[in-house]
């Protein structure tokens, strides 16, 4: 998908705030200069485009109390879509990647308890019969924070790592 600068200047305003308003389409129409359908119509094209891959609010698990891990597993090739299927179809699980390595199938699950955490898991190796899951708790968390600033056809990096406990 093309993107000219009108695209650019309402990615620019959603990538990090999406405004939590009762027309939060008149808001960034109002930042991009078009009118509120039309900045819709450009959000909504973007997103089928497959350049905006979501569009929802993003929680601190830990604020909410919430316990997270990675998780990696080993997937015979001819199963990875049938195990992808049985992790996605968990709300909890956030995250879910192919990856090249003896562990091919790598994704987050984020739960109120520790607990929850082993019953999904235990429920994946048996459904899947994937005997070997590894899950891997976070020690310590360092928040990257990435904005994309677009531009005059180009975009730049700002990003920030931030420490946090």
């Amino acid at each position: 998908m093309e993107l000219d600068n009108i695209d650019r200047s309402i990615l620019n305003i959603i990538q990090s705030g999406f405004p939590v308003d009762p027309h939060p389409y008149k808001v960034i129409a109002d930042g991009a200069g078009v009118t509120e359908e039309e900045a819709h119509r450009r959000v909504m094209a973007m997103k089928e485009g497959g350049v905006i891959r979501r569009i929802g609010a993003s929680y601190d698990s830990r604020g909410l109390h919430f316990t997270s891990t990675l998780c990696s597993v080993k997937v015979p090739p001819e199963l990875i879509d049938a195990v992808v299927a049985k992790i996605n179809s968990y709300v909890e699980v956030t995250h879910n990647y192919q990856r090249n390595h003896a562990y091919n199938i790598w994704f987050t699950v984020i739960a109120e308890t520790p607990d929850r955490i082993d019953r999904i898991l235990k429920e994946i190796q048996g459904a899947t019969g994937c005997a070997e899951i590894r899950n891997m708790p976070a020690l310590k968390n360092f928040k990257i924070k990435v904005d994309f600033k677009f531009k005059d056809g180009k975009e730049q990096s700002n990003g920030a790592a931030e420490d946090e406990e």
